[in-house]
């Protein structure tokens, strides 16, 4: 397993793995991700700013993820609680974006996401990671809550949608 910068090359396998996410998350009957989202436009700008990332199986691209370069805006201001290392804190890695292809589900790439950002946090100087997803998504929370992450509250994205807000201190 590689993980690697994405390149506009991996655009379309990309999508590929967020509609099967998509799929996933419609089935859990909530609202993430099913107006687009993430939108092509943001994926391309990921992958210009070199934040975008994808874990390759030999030549299949099996899974997805993004790693922000400054802190997240949304992430500011928390309610229900605080986060871990402080709500004044910028020195965190913003995690987002993660997809994992169907077929590859199981096998040990949401372990090699979270650790590859963790290094990339701490080579950065980051004290922790910081990630959201939506109250219903329990696919994502129980993976989240395996590797570490405590629920500190909830964040509301640009739209105004609520979302739960997950941290690990490095």
């Amino acid at each position: 397993m590689e993980i690697r910068k994405a390149k506009d090359a991996d655009f379309s396998a990309m999508q590929v793995l967020f509609d099967e996410a998509r799929g996933t998350i419609a089935a859990l009957g909530i609202n993430q991700w099913q107006n687009g989202d993430p939108k092509p436009e943001t994926v391309r700008e990921d992958i210009a700013l070199g934040q975008s990332y994808v874990i390759m199986e030999g030549d299949a691209l099996c899974g997805t993820f993004a790693l922000m370069n400054d802190s997240e805006p949304t992430y500011d201001v928390i309610y229900d609680g605080d986060w871990k290392t402080g709500n004044d804190n910028k020195n965190y890695q913003a995690v987002h974006r993660v997809a994992i292809a169907v077929s590859m589900r199981g096998r040990g790439i949401s372990t090699a996401i979270i650790d590859f950002a963790a290094e990339h946090a701490r080579e950065l100087g980051r004290v922790s990671l910081r990630i959201d997803t939506h109250e219903g998504n329990v696919v994502m929370r129980r993976m989240l809550e395996k590797h570490g992450f405590v629920l500190c509250g909830v964040i509301y994205l640009g739209d105004g949608a609520a979302r739960v807000a997950y941290e690990k201190i490095l």
